[in-house]
């Protein structure tokens, strides 16, 4: 069995949704035809790829496997067929922002496909804090956000995913001492006072050797040996070490994107969306 594009596009849906009845709502059909492709699409992948209990939808590991495709797979069709129907190509300009560790993560993989799916869109992209992009995207002066949720609008969240920091220094660098230096982002870093918290639960005495609101400046000091951080799993420099004795659990942390109202129907945002989805996934 091959996989279809409606299938693909309602277990994509419900996975950014949490729920089949709100991907349901979203895609303007009912539960049950939603719960039915995804059925389908189970049968034509041979596996598992979505747990449904008391706390929502999510995917299994064949699921997360085949969401990335599906992603792919959905910008493509889009794309097609917008082409096909003789569509004008998207233009004008797009205002997007990012905090800056996961503009690190996520942009370069992103920009590379987007461009070459909307040619004729030119994109801006702000770099700022949570509470910055709050406050532009409350303004109306930003299309899209990927950031912190705690500092989004309930009602313009799209997607959000938790994922993980890990502890990371430098070879050789001591990370039993006492007190523990600590390289850290500047306040008002959200992640910042949990990791802070973590270590003094866990018996820890610290000290903050560095802090920056540069995630390339907190990279640096921590490849330099100042101190102990804890950074996006894809943001570890290479070379660098991740202790794991003495120190807490990595954290989790919530990441989503937002959208402007009234934009379902942008096709470059659409695309936009799904290709940071995949990026930080």
């Amino acid at each position: 069995m091959d996989f279809q594009i409606a299938d693909l596009r309602s277990f994509a849906a419900t996975v950014r949704a949490g729920s089949i009845t709100r991907a349901a709502a979203a895609l303007q059909l009912s539960q049950p035809a939603v719960s039915q492709r995804i059925q389908r699409l189970e049968q034509a992948a041979g596996e598992r790829i979505l747990v449904r209990d008391s706390q929502g939808a999510r995917p299994t590991p064949a699921g997360e496997k085949l969401l990335a495709y599906a992603e792919r797979l959905l910008v493509l069709h889009d794309e097609a067929r917008e082409s096909v129907n003789g569509r004008a190509a998207s233009a004008g300009r797009r205002t997007i922002g990012l905090l800056e560790d996961l503009a690190i993560t996520a942009l370069p993989t992103a920009l590379a496909d987007f461009a070459a799916l909307h040619p004729l869109v030119d994109l801006e992209v702000v770099i700022g804090s949570a509470a910055t992009l709050r406050r532009l995207a409350d303004r109306g002066r930003l299309d899209l956000a990927l950031g912190d949720p705690a500092a989004m609008s309930e009602a313009a969240l799209r997607w959000e995913r938790r994922v993980p920091l890990v502890w990371v220094c430098a070879p050789g660098f001591d990370h039993a001492r006492e007190p523990l230096p600590l390289v850290m982002f500047s306040q008002p870093c959200q992640w910042r006072q949990p990791m802070l918290d973590a270590l003094s639960r866990h018996g820890r005495e610290w000290r903050i050797a560095f802090q920056s609101t540069s995630a390339h400046a907190v990279i640096a000091a921590i490849s330099a040996g100042i101190g102990l951080g804890a950074l996006l799993a894809d943001n570890v420099p290479a070379g660098a070490v991740r202790p794991a004795e003495g120190l807490p659990e990595p954290l989790n942390v919530d990441i989503a994107i937002s959208r402007r109202a009234d934009t379902d129907a942008d096709p470059a945002l659409n695309s936009l969306e799904r290709l940071l989805r995949r990026a930080v996934s």
